[in-house]
């Protein structure tokens, strides 16, 4: 499938709701919704770790064996960084022909509280670094694997794994046709904040559950930017300044001389200069009230291990008036290869579109810029801010019922998304009211799950025969 402008993901212009929903029945003769439980490696599926080995050599050689690290702890560990492994995978298999801004990496790890511009606390996707046009079934499909790749590391069985991605998909389906049935300012506007939180998980959770709901939206509000400021910084010579914790996070003047680190220093100011103009002017004014007081390369995630990450302090009104955001490289997203190129130029600008549009509600110091390095090579990054109210879920701690009920959670989260981009009442109309799509992903994901072991397997086997580097693994 070729990506053409955004513009395609919508329906036709004067197409009536009646038309949009016949042409996603008429999708079920081209790709019954019972196909998708199909997931079988093709007979020349490219070699999982040639995928991680073509992404570690353009980027930072010292941190490559970070991630494969961290890959090697676990199955989902490692399915948390092999996006372009299930990218490969999914290409050419069956779809309805709609498409909508994806998320690229719809794990269900990438879904959690984080803040509005108004200071709400909203749950929704976070990571955007794959963003592009495609077909929505690619989210659904990655989230749900995700649900039994997590759900194996508790120890649930077969039925509890099923119930689990069932409620996933099912609550996908039925949030897509309420969607179809809206209009599009209020598809626009809708949102799961705290209250609709709580209210969505009333009756699912038990009062252990709800306690534990409470507390991680707690949690999430104090993670702020003074709570950030005070975890990573110290006082040098009575200043507040990055404190070094190698290799993980690293100041800019450990890194290189001085001729060196200022010349970087300099670019930094010219990135916040220009990239502010990728923000709205009220943004910008904000943003030009601060100045840079320190800089540090941080290492992040599983899957982004190795990109270029900087983490920029910036001070206000005086030394307790801190904004921390950070720069991440935005390289090619890894669908592109099987679904075309981006339409936006600068890989930064195409991460903050798909954010933008994919999101109720989006970071106020969002934005995008290109770089030139010291090493004379040029690179985009996109802007946001480090930390604000980011609130992640822990599924190891998860009974049954309650990852089922956060699968609910991300079903219509994603819904949401898609809906905003792509044609809801064709997708609705596609699903349906059957069970035939959810039955078919329950099945789907189990078989995903067995080739992510595999590939997990492969990559430890790897680290341990010295293909691959990274830190010492245990006997098994």
């Amino acid at each position: 499938m070729s990506q053409s402008a955004i513009t395609s993901m919508r329906a036709v212009p004067g197409s009536t709701p009646e038309e949009r929903a016949a042409q996603g029945k008429e999708a079920r003769s081209r790709s019954p919704r019972s196909g998708h439980a199909v997931y079988r490696p093709s007979p020349d599926r490219p070699d999982p770790l040639a995928i991680l080995e073509e992404q570690s050599a353009v980027r930072v050689p010292e941190l490559v064996p970070i991630r494969y690290s961290r890959m090697s702890e676990s199955p989902f560990r490692f399915y948390r960084g092999a996006a372009a492994i299930m990218a490969s995978d999914l290409a050419g298999s069956p779809d309805s022909g709609v498409t909508v801004q994806l998320c690229g990496d719809a794990h269900l790890l990438n879904f959690r509280l984080l803040a509005s511009p108004e200071r709400r606390l909203m749950f929704d996707i976070n990571d955007f670094d794959e963003t592009l046009p495609g077909p929505w079934e690619w989210d659904v499909k990655r989230l749900s694997a995700s649900f039994v790749i997590a759900a194996r590391a508790n120890g649930f069985d077969d039925a509890e794994r099923a119930g689990i991605v069932s409620a996933t998909v099912r609550s996908y389906r039925e949030a897509m046709r309420g969607f179809a049935g809206m209009g599009n300012l209020d598809v626009w506007y809708a949102k799961i904040d705290a209250d609709r939180l709580e209210a969505l998980t009333t009756d699912q959770l038990d009062k252990s559950g709800r306690k534990k709901l409470a507390r991680a939206m707690e949690k999430a509000r104090s993670r702020d930017t003074l709570q950030v400021f005070d975890k990573l910084t110290e006082l040098v010579g009575g200043r507040p300044s990055i404190a070094a914790d190698p290799p993980l996070l690293v100041p800019l003047a450990d890194l290189m001389p001085d001729v060196e680190r200022g010349e970087l220093e300099s670019r930094f100011r010219r990135l916040l200069d220009s990239y502010g103009l990728t923000m709205a002017s009220d943004r910008r004014a904000l943003l030009e009230d601060y100045r840079l007081a320190d800089v540090a390369r941080k290492v992040v995630g599983v899957g982004s291990v190795g990109t270029r990450c900087w983490i920029l302090l910036l001070l206000g009104r005086d030394g307790r008036d801190p904004l921390f955001l950070q720069a991440k490289e935005a390289d090619t997203s890894v669908l592109a290869p099987h679904i075309g190129a981006s339409r936006y130029r600068n890989q930064g600008e195409r991460v903050v579109s798909g954010q933008r549009l994919m999101q109720a509600a989006s970071d106020i110091f969002l934005g995008w810029e290109r770089v030139d390095g010291i090493d004379g090579k040029q690179r985009d990054f996109y802007v946001r801010q480090l930390r604000d109210w980011k609130g992640i879920a822990m599924p190891e701690t998860m009974p049954p019922a309650q990852l089922q009920t956060f699968g609910e959670l991300c079903g219509i989260t994603l819904a949401r998304a898609h809906a905003r981009s792509g044609d809801r009442i064709a997708i609705a109309a596609y699903l349906g009211r059957s069970e035939a799509f959810d039955r078919a992903l329950v099945t789907f994901a189990e078989a995903y799950a067995d080739q992510n072991e595999r590939d997990h397997q492969a990559l430890v086997d790897a680290v341990r025969a010295g293909r691959l580097p990274a830190q010492e693994l245990p006997e098994a």
